[in-house]
């Protein structure tokens, strides 16, 4: 199984190709919903392996906007929490969707900071039904992630968890890019 890791500060950044509901993190964020009742997808992924506690308890968070995040226990799942992000559905790129998905991994990480998280996992938010562009939403996320890093110190371990090699291949590329020495003026 491929890994690939960039270091940024304390903290160590991750791509690999797992099931997000196997990890055993503080956190792995839900690419959820804004009923956040379950569906389709990862959602219904972490939702199944949960147990239908995650339900009930997310039945009382009375939903979540587009681009907000919250949390819920993790119940069955080797996660201790859920923190349940709402991306944005792709209509083309001129509504806002990018700040949108930015929105969901800056909230998703402010959020796992709140409850003293120390390590997270990210689904591709909105890479599924949603259909934003994979390679636009796998640089938003390393991007967000980077620059939020800073305001949530205790993270010291992100991991983007791929549900296939093409997904894979992005995040790959995304960090190399990311780890590039500077070019020099010709």
């Amino acid at each position: 199984m491929p890994t690939f890791n960039l270091s940024h500060g304390t903290c160590t950044l991750e791509a690999r190709v797992v099931d997000i509901t196997t990890l055993a993190v503080d956190a792995i964020v839900n690419a959820a919903n804004t009923s956040l009742l379950g569906g389709g997808g990862v959602d219904g992924a972490i939702h199944r392996a949960a147990g239908k506690a995650l339900l009930r308890e997310c039945e009382a968070l009375g939903g979540c906007a587009t681009g907000d995040a919250k949390i819920t226990a993790g119940y069955k799942l080797p996660a201790k929490h859920v923190i349940h992000a709402v991306g944005p559905v792709w209509r083309g790129g001129a509504h806002g969707e990018a700040d949108l998905l930015a929105s969901c991994y800056q909230r998703s990480l402010e959020v796992a900071r709140d409850a003293h998280c120390t390590s997270i996992a990210f689904p591709a938010i909105s890479c599924g039904l949603y259909r934003f562009p994979a390679d636009d939403a796998a640089s938003i996320a390393v991007a967000t992630v980077l620059d939020t890093l800073p305001r949530t110190p205790r993270i010291r371990h992100v991991t983007f968890a791929c549900f296939d090699d093409a997904m894979f291949a992005r995040y790959e590329a995304e960090f190399e890019r990311r780890q590039a020495p500077p070019s020099k003026p010709a």
